[in-house]
């Protein structure tokens, strides 16, 4: 039997999933690690994390499943996006990645609109500037650490570094490619006008490819470490939520995917670039050839329900947590939450924005801070589909939806009634790592599409339906519009005070 595998390089860990060729997963393996925080809204991470961890989770995954490294005939790499991974010519790492979630950037944010013009940058890449992408924070580095940026040599993504280690070699897929903000997004490549205007020398880009194509070959070096077979292809693959997208199936027009995980993302795929004027919703390549998509991203999902139970309730597990939501009607009793904890992207890109409890009184517990933390994540959700339906796309009638969040009931349903369809799953719960392993089966000739792998691989299964709640989760989510621009002057003075502070 002929296997391939999917690894996904996350913000806490590294997953190695093991496919065979009739599409089950044999084997699945995690390796942890933690990022760092050196100042209030920064985080950075090390990449040699990504390398020890692809080594322990693909050892780990092929001793527990009695596969030999000889039976894989591809990898499938995806991982977070938007990380800027800085090699000098050597390839050593320069300095720690700056990470998807870092909001240092605001100022070089301004500066590519003026170097570039806010409409032109949004015309060419589909995107307006935001702190959490890639390009912003190669000019902080380049204006705040000037040494540093005199070393670099090479550019790449937190997956493609994973890449590097094991083929040598520097390579990007489109659709983490275009994540940069680097990218001319309808031709699927590097922005010579973009990288110009940044005063970024074009050779420190890496080469860029296809989700299924093959980028290169794992060295024998590489094989020692991982016990695969020195010459198994590696494939370009796609940031996390494109292969995600793949996992799931949402591969061509028509199809949505939702995906719960400590980031939480609104995704469809669309037949050629669809552009939201205002930058608000994001248009990224898609991993699949000649298809595109748009995202709307939230920075705080299942973060939000996890810095709940870590702050406030150390002791409970999250299945705890989510049995006491159970008991809360619908609406929390009054209580909001604003799930803007590491700043938003869509639809307030503020690396300001804060989190916030509104309406609490001494009837609330945990039961429904816990409950409105879900209510505020399905809302910020809502506030990224509704501008992709502003955009073109038309309301759907099913969400399939992945993540770590998805395994509440509770949780399901809310996500139902706020966004108001049918929400499912797929009957595998890895997500992106999955998508990976596909892009690999098709690049090693297992499909000669990507659509016909996920026709043939992925099997949905509704999980809940929208209920009587629907109108009352409108009028709530009502007030919670309102609430963001009545609390973003306070948002900006505390951030600023942060900012002053020795």
């Amino acid at each position: 039997m002929s296997h391939v595998i999917g690894i996904d390089v996350s913000t806490t860990a590294t997953k190695a999933i093991l496919l065979d060729d009739r599409g089950t997963v044999r084997g699945v393996a995690t390796s942890t690690y933690d990022y760092e925080i050196p100042r209030p809204t920064w985080s950075e991470q090390d990449p040699r994390l990504w390398w020890r961890a692809t080594i322990e989770a693909i050892n780990e995954v092929l001793e527990a499943t009695g596969v030999s490294g000889s039976a894989v005939e591809a990898v499938g790499l995806t991982g977070q996006m938007h990380g800027s991974v800085l090699l000098d010519s050597t390839g050593e790492v320069v300095r720690p990645a700056i990470l998807w979630n870092d909001q240092r950037t605001a100022a070089e944010c301004d500066e590519m609109r003026r170097r570039v013009g806010a409409e032109r940058l949004i015309r060419i890449t589909g995107n307006d500037a935001l702190t959490g992408f890639t390009a912003p924070k190669l000019l902080w580095v380049a204006a705040h650490e000037p040494e540093n940026w005199s070393r670099v040599s090479h550019i790449l993504l937190p997956k493609d570094y994973v890449r590097y280690r094991l083929t040598g070699g520097f390579a990007i897929d489109v659709a983490d490619g275009s994540g940069t903000i680097l990218f001319d997004l309808a031709n699927r490549t590097w922005s010579d006008e973009v990288v110009g205007a940044l005063g970024i020398d074009r050779s420190i880009l890496p080469p860029t490819y296809e989700g299924p194509e093959i980028t290169g070959e794992v060295t024998g070096e590489a094989a020692t470490s991982t016990r695969l077979t020195e010459g198994t292809p590696v494939v370009a693959g796609g940031g996390d939520q494109s292969a995600n997208g793949v996992g799931v199936g949402a591969v061509a027009p028509g199809v949505v995917a939702l995906s719960l995980g400590t980031s939480g993302v609104v995704f469809a795929a669309t037949d050629g670039p669809s552009i939201e004027a205002g930058g608000r919703v994001h248009a990224f390549c898609h991993a699949v050839p000649e298809r595109w998509h748009m995202m709307g991203v939230m920075l705080s999902a299942a973060g939000s329900l996890r810095w709940l139970r870590d702050a406030v309730a150390p002791t409970k597990s999250f299945e705890e947590l989510a049995d006491g939501a159970k008991e809360i009607p619908p609406g929390s009793e009054g209580l909001i939450f604003l799930p803007y904890l590491t700043g938003e992207r869509t639809p307030y890109p503020d690396p300001n924005a804060r989190g916030a409890f509104v309406g609490l009184t001494v009837g609330h517990d945990l039961r429904h801070m816990t409950r409105a933390v879900m209510e505020g994540v399905a809302f910020g959700l809502r506030d990224g589909l509704d501008l992709m339906r502003e955009a073109g796309l038309e309301q759907p009638r099913q969400i399939r939806a992945s993540g770590g969040g998805m395994r509440s009931e509770a949780w399901r349903q809310i996500l139902a009634d706020v966004l108001e369809a049918e929400i499912a799953t797929v009957d595998t719960s890895e997500g992106a790592a999955y998508g990976a392993a596909l892009l690999a089966g098709v690049g090693s000739g297992w499909f000669d599409t990507v659509d016909r792998a996920t026709d043939e691989y992925v099997t949905v299964k509704p999980v809940a339906c929208p209920s009587d709640e629907v109108d009352l989760y409108r009028s709530t989510h009502s007030r919670y519009k309102d609430l963001y621009p009545a609390l973003k002057p306070h948002f900006a003075a505390g951030a600023d005070e942060v900012l002053t502070q020795p």
